[in-house]
């Protein structure tokens, strides 16, 4: 194979655009799947081939179809594929699961997705090339094209149509697919079960289907222009669609294929970062910045960005603190109009995140831990399963890791800074900020005898140390949260009375509330340096832990799928972190401590952290870079770029994890080139 290795069947070209993935396995398919993903943020296609079907975890994934089918997920729906062409000679399917040569690109300047199939049928070696992209141009289209060669002579059986086989993870979103011909076009209307989203899903055929003979040497072409719409797009999709797919089918796939790079290269204009001296580097952001870029629902700030983007369901389709922490803070600098619509998003889901505060007992708003289109609580009770026992384990990501909240506060106030957008604070904004700072006053509990404020009952960004107090990322963005809230408000009376009047008399805000907001704010116990050593304890309690490393406790494991956290897992007891804590503040929130501070907790806290998710590397990389450590800090930003390429992620078939896009990890990569070795800071 030709070209730069970047894994054991992974090459990329010499100008680090082109990716190429040599072969078919079976233990391959979910990543390649994913990594080769068609994409423009309304639909997600995965890197399969023509021919397969649910077994080879076929999916069309579509933003805003959010439905619950088996009673516990909420999650985004997968629609009928309308790009199924399959071909059969002599009785024998040209399949990649059974070729003698496959081979899947990804051209990431326009976002084309390639694949070749050679196959021996009989005494014919056949070919089956393939292009296929997610229109940017129409963000409702999908194009390919499926073209056969043969070196003789052979009578092939083309099957071109919509497949309404559907591989979902959580439960049958469709229960009922309805498919028609209308001459060269074919129809599948369906509606979700629970939601009642209906989904349409057109395809124009051109070339010959059916029984055709190609001579040795001639190609056989099938073009497919497909258009999905659902009701959340117009109130009948039909026509709607039906218009769309006349438009995409009378230009043809080349003139699709044209529109679709020319805005491909707008997007590059602005986002692209040129590496020198390492092909794989720059191949690693470039596939990071490719896949951040058709993750996010650029289209409308009414939806959020999914952990695992539009490349699978796992993860419902949701927003985390990762949307606003990772995904957001790249488009600061290169498309701010988006990074504006995911706060505007934040702003129109409080109502959720205010249903959420309420439920559990606090004021003001609560973002939710898994947030989708409404902005309620996705979460379940129970994540995990004891595999020792086979019990369900409680987990309190969506009651105890109230952390995304501020969180979400800290960008609304980075944005405003590095955008300069008033607007956006006084129509947005401040909202969000007073209704955080409320929930925020309500969730602390002050300590009479200290003075102080703490928080109690946490889980920080280290998910395997639940039920802690004064988790010290937390407590501190709290602290951050509530004084912006401050000075939003006094910023709002000064320069824009008239809004702040009208929002205060909106959502009832009273002026003591401010007063509260101050004294949380100045009385916040915020873990300090110690003195000595300059450590920041994780939370109350922290270094009574047992101190020592992930390798001595994966060796206590009875059984390799066990849960590491809490409540009774191995590493609760112990010093061992699944991913960032007080590293993350050291990111988050550098300007609140000095080198020295940064380069002891880094040295400290890394070696304890077990990088059990892909947000660690990218945090960890952003203070190795600070400290001035450019070698481990380029070993972090290799591991998440090339975390889904080298497919290095946990990802098991099956339950809630499917692999799918880190999208987090794509954002971090991107943050570490431009914010950490671009010098562009947080």
């Amino acid at each position: 194979m030709t070209g730069h290795e970047v894994g054991p069947t992974l090459r990329t070209d010499d100008a680090g655009w082109l990716l190429t993935e040599r072969g078919w396995e079976a233990d391959r398919s979910v990543a390649v799947g994913s990594n080769f993903l068609a994409g423009n943020g309304y639909l997600g296609y995965r890197g399969t081939t023509p021919e397969q079907g649910p077994d080879e975890y076929v999916a069309l994934v579509v933003t805003d179809t959010y439905d619950c089918a088996d009673g516990h997920w909420r999650e985004l729906t997968t629609a009928p594929n309308p790009l199924f062409v399959a071909a059969s000679i002599e009785g024998t399917i040209v399949a990649a699961t059974a070729a003698d040569e496959v081979e899947t690109t990804l051209d990431l300047r326009s976002g084309t997705v390639g694949a070749r199939i050679v196959q021996r049928v009989g005494e014919a070696t056949v070919t089956i090339d393939v292009e296929r992209f997610a229109s940017y141009d129409d963000l409702h289209v999908l194009a390919q094209r499926w073209t056969l060669r043969s070196d003789r002579e052979v009578v092939v059986d083309v099957d071109a149509r919509i497949d309404d086989r559907i591989w979902s993870l959580n439960g049958t979103h469709l229960p009922e697919v309805r498919l028609d011909t209308e001459g060269d076009v074919r129809i599948a209307t369906a509606t979700t079960v629970d939601s009642g989203v209906e989904i349409v899903t057109l395809a124009h055929l051109t070339g010959p289907t059916g029984t055709a003979t190609v001579a040795a040497g001639d190609e056989l072409v099938v073009e497919t222009a497909a258009v999905v719409m659902t009701s959340n797009d117009v109130d009948d999709p039909g026509p709607a669609a039906r218009a769309r797919l006349a438009a995409a089918a009378a230009a043809g796939f080349d003139a699709l294929a044209s529109a679709n790079t020319d805005r491909w290269r707008e997007i590059w204009e602005t986002m692209d970062v040129v590496v020198e001296g390492d092909v794989v580097d720059q191949v690693g952001l470039r596939f990071s910045a490719y896949h951040n870029r058709i993750c996010t629902p650029a289209h409308t700030d009414r939806l959020p960005i999914g952990a695992r983007g539009l490349s699978c369901q796992a993860y419902q389709g949701a927003a985390f603190w990762d949307q606003e922490v990772y995904n957001l803070p790249p488009f600061l600098w290169t498309e701010p109009d988006i990074a504006r619509s995911i706060l505007v998003y934040r702003h129109l889901t409080l109502d959720g995140a205010r249903r959420k505060a309420a439920r559990l007992g606090y004021d003001g708003a609560y973002f939710a831990w898994i947030s989708g289109d409404t902005g309620d609580e996705l979460c379940p009770d129970v994540f995990f399963t004891d595999v020792l026992t086979g019990r369900p384990i409680r987990n309190h990501f969506n009651d105890w890791q109230m952390h995304v909240a501020p969180d979400v506060v800290t960008l609304v106030e980075r944005y405003v800074a590095v955008t300069g957008d008033v607007d956006l604070l006084v129509d947005h904004g401040a909202e969000i900020a007073f209704e955080v700072a409320r929930f925020l006053h309500s969730f602390v509990r002050y300590d009479e005898w200290r003075g102080v404020y703490h928080c109690i009952r946490l889980l920080g960004p280290d998910e395997w140390h639940e039920n802690v107090d004064d988790n010290a990322f937390t407590n501190h963005q709290v602290r951050r949260a509530l004084a912006f809230a401050v000075e939003t408000h006094e910023r709002l009376a000064a320069d824009h009375p008239e809004a702040l009047a009208a929002l205060a008399d909106r959502i009832g805000l009273r002026s003591d509330e401010i007063d509260g907001w101050r004294r949380v704010r100045d009385r916040m116990l915020l873990p300090q340096p110690d003195d000595d050593t300059d450590l920041i304890e994780q939370f109350a309690g922290f270094f009574e832990l047992e101190d020592v490393r992930p390798d001595d406790v994966r060796a206590r494991l009875l059984d390799p799928g066990e849960y590491w956290g809490w409540p009774n897992g191995v590493a609760v007891a112990t010093q061992v972190s699944k991913q960032p804590d007080v590293v993350m503040l050291l990111w988050q929130q550098a300007g609140a401590f000095d080198d020295d501070v940064a380069r002891a907790n880094y040295e400290y806290y890394e070696p304890r952290c077990a990088h059990g998710s892909t947000l660690s590397q990218a945090a960890h990389g952003m203070v190795a870079i600070r400290i001035g450590d450019l070698d481990r800090a380029l070993d972090h930003f290799r591991r998440t770029a090339l975390v889904d390429l080298r497919n290095t992620a946990h990802a098991v078939v099956g339950g809630t994890f499917i692999g799918g896009i880190h999208t987090a990890a794509c954002g971090g990569t991107y943050q570490l080139a431009i914010n950490g070795f671009g010098g562009l800071g947080v």
